[in-house]
């Protein structure tokens, strides 16, 4: 089972905000640019 975008989006956002390990943050990230998501969404 995949994690949809918008989850996927939202999780990412949550870890910056609740200042989780880099390198989960790291991996989210990399599976957003993967998808080719919108970028300004992870700044």
């Amino acid at each position: 089972m995949q994690l949809s975008n918008d989850l996927l989006l939202e999780a990412y956002e949550l870890s910056v905000d609740l200042k989780l390990e880099d390198s989960f943050i790291q991996l989210l990230f990399e599976e957003i640019k993967r998808r080719g998501l919108d970028s300004k969404t992870c700044n």
